[in-house]
């Protein structure tokens, strides 16, 4: 079945039959179009790349300097030198006692161990104006302790990529999604949609819609998951990036699917009221659907089971099976379930959203009630 389309173009008319994907993706080009021409989408999102990149680079720097965990830099003789773990700290080997002190005080090294002292270890640690706590206990004597659960990832690290998987979801599902929800309520009021329904079917517009901002939004996350990668490799976080690697591609994948579900609900709700003023209150229960998983994300960054269960719930997979991916913790199969019922969420979602969006579109004034819009006769 083909759908008559009157395009009017320098004072000429122009008549074509276009099927229904064509139809959608003239919708997704204006949609597209649209925003490329924002000076504010450009800008926003230019800045939004720099500070990926800077943070990301940043933070490669930082470690190498010593921040963040980096390794500290201790000077040693030969008698000291078996005492000093080389795994946890960079060892540089002096000859005496003097050179230790100048090395110390030229800041060519934060401490060193040399011996002497009186302490059952034997060992003293010279430092310019306070000692690093690390290494001070690092000499103490200590019991031996045996972890029952031990885990080969950094706790802090965990955390700041758990925050880096929620700010990029959250960030961009809220963008991309109040964008269709404006155009959806800016298209009714200015009866723009009613040429449109006259050419077009209201699941068409739908899906060219939740089509051009999903590409939009799916660009954003590649080209901030592109710029992290090149960061990492800039500041010699190869194999930290080694390790994210699979996260990151499933992430991508995940953000695709689960956008679309969101992107549904988003121009559905719209759909309800005829105001821009109206359209926080209408899309504040998906605006929460994105925000919860942020929260959780970071609350429970290395709770297995509560990581687990966000992993197949639609609307946080995006964020859940990535971070189970980085910490070691998913089977390979589980990722390829998780979208299997992201797609079906998907097919529910949408039969629901176009329902309400095709009912609801050209009814003005109050709001639309959900039910009265689910009820509505064709």
């Amino acid at each position: 079945m083909t759908t008559q389309l009157q395009l009017t173009q320098t004072g000429q008319t122009h008549s074509r039959q276009l099927g229904a994907a064509q139809a959608a993706w003239l919708v997704a080009e204006r949609e597209i179009t649209t925003k490329l021409r924002s000076k504010a989408f450009l800008i926003s999102t230019g800045v939004l790349l720099l500070l990926v990149l800077g943070t990301v680079l940043f933070g490669g720097i930082s470690s190498k300097m010593g921040g963040f965990g980096g390794e500290t830099k201790v000077a040693v003789v030969a008698e000291t030198a078996d005492h000093v773990n080389s795994e946890a700290f960079e060892v540089v080997k002096v000859a005496d006692r003097a050179a230790a002190e100048q090395a110390v005080l030229s800041e060519q090294v934060d401490a060193a161990v040399v011996p002497g002292g009186d302490t059952p270890v034997g060992l003293t640690v010279l430092a310019a104006d306070s000692p690093p706590m690390g290494l001070v206990q690092a000499l103490s004597a200590s019991p031996q302790v045996e972890l029952l659960k031990p885990t080969t990832e950094n706790p802090m690290l965990a955390y700041f990529i758990a925050i880096a998987f929620g700010i990029v979801f959250m960030m961009s599902a809220i963008t991309f999604g109040t964008t269709i929800a404006q155009s959806v309520v800016e298209e009714k009021q200015t009866r723009i949609v009613e040429i449109l329904l006259a050419t077009v079917s209201a699941r068409t517009i739908l899906a060219g819609k939740i089509l051009g901002n999903s590409i939009l939004a799916l660009g954003q996350v590649i080209a901030i998951a592109a710029l992290t990668s090149v960061g990492m490799l800039a500041t010699g976080q190869d194999l930290l990036l080694g390790e994210l690697g699979t996260a990151l591609i499933w992430f991508a994948v995940l953000f695709a699917f689960g956008f679309v579900l969101l992107a549904s609900l988003y121009a559905a709700l719209a759909s309800l009221v005829s105001r821009q003023e109206d359209v926080a209150s209408a899309v504040s229960p998906v605006m929460w659907l994105v925000m919860i998983p942020y929260i959780a994300i970071i609350m429970f960054n290395t709770n297995v089971k509560v990581l687990a269960i966000m992993s197949y719930v639609p609307f946080s997979a995006p964020v859940g099976m990535p971070m189970r991916l980085y910490l070691g913790t998913a089977e390979w199969w589980e990722p390829v379930v998780s979208l299997g019922i992201l797609v079906v969420a998907i097919a529910i979602v949408w039969w629901l959203g176009a329902r309400i969006y095709e009912r609801s579109i050209l009814r003005t004034g109050a709001k639309v009630k959900l039910k009265d819009a689910l009820a509505a006769k064709e």
